[in-house]
């Protein structure tokens, strides 16, 4: 059964996992990472989040809620506001956007488009990658399902709260989205946010902020889930390798799904065999996921 959740000022957080200290990447502040036996955000700490919530919701929503930090600028409560429009013809070809020098965003079309308005997945590449990174990845198997990409890049390293706060990222990536929906007729029920590691943490937290736009969210091993407030119901697919060493998934994925799942969400979750990685039978599997969970 669903638990109920008040979105207006509840959020839910969970932890980074630990990693191996041979493995941590540069981009890691050490002292957000928290032992998930712990029970204790220090990044809520951190930030002076004041908790407001029931034991019930404590127990429910990753083990902490709190009420919303108080913050201020475009989309520094990682809401978008684009969204898709009716009456579109697509208009554009697959390419950059040219919505910034140097690091923009890049759309692929699908080569034998389905007919009628298309699926639409944003995809966030893993930290100091970018998006032309995560199309090699996924590029060919959302062809193959005939889903659209856009693949945006960060503003920085990563993406802007792994290590601090929603803002330039969401502002970036809700002006590509409207870019895209004004150009490209998108299917409102196939609307889907994907990511991969640090994308892939990302794209949980922006499913979650976002799940009235987003009815499907995909991580290809995430990380963790950044504090936000929650709005919509939507579906998770999660995949992780066994023997990651960057993200364990005994301390990542098997932490988060299990979690999803207690707040009532559908969670679709793929273990393989293998390391910090995205295969290529594992992508498509996912996309596939992506095209037939809305019919």
């Amino acid at each position: 059964m669903r638990q109920a959740v008040q979105p207006a000022r509840t959020c839910y957080t969970t932890h980074p996992c630990t990693r191996p200290a041979s493995a941590e990447p540069a981009h890691l502040d050490i002292n957000k990472v928290v032992m998930m036996s712990d029970f204790i955000d220090r990044r809520v700490t951190r930030r002076r989040f004041a908790t407001a919530a029931s034991g019930a919701l404590m127990t429910s929503l990753f083990s902490t809620a709190c009420s919303a930090l108080s913050k201020s600028g475009p989309g520094s409560d990682g809401r978008l506001g684009s969204r898709p429009r009716s009456g579109v013809t697509t208009s554009v070809q697959s390419g950059a956007l040219g919505l910034a020098t140097g690091r923009d965003a890049t759309l692929q079309l699908p080569s034998n488009p389905p007919a009628g308005p298309l699926p639409l997945l944003l995809m966030l590449h893993g930290a100091t990658q970018s998006g032309a990174t995560m199309l090699r990845r996924v590029g060919a198997a959302a062809d193959e399902a005939g889903i659209a990409v856009l693949a945006p890049d960060s503003r920085g390293g990563t993406w802007d709260a792994i290590r601090g706060e929603f803002g330039e990222d969401v502002t970036f990536i809700d002006r590509a989205l409207e870019h895209v929906f004004s150009r490209v007729a998108v299917d409102p029920a196939r609307v889907i946010v994907g990511g991969f590691s640090d994308g892939a943490t990302y794209a949980l937290s922006l499913g979650l902020a976002n799940g009235d736009l987003f009815p499907r969210v995909a991580a290809f091993s995430p990380g963790f889930v950044i504090t936000a407030a929650v709005h919509g119901h939507p579906h998770f697919f999660v995949s992780h390798g066994t023997s990651d060493p960057i993200l364990p998934i005994d301390q990542c994925s098997r932490v988060i799904v299990p979690r999803l799942r207690s707040m009532g969400y559908d969670v679709t979750f793929r273990e393989f065999e293998g390391r910090h990685e995205l295969p290529a039978d594992v992508a498509r599997e996912g996309m596939h996921w992506m095209v037939a969970a809305a019919r």
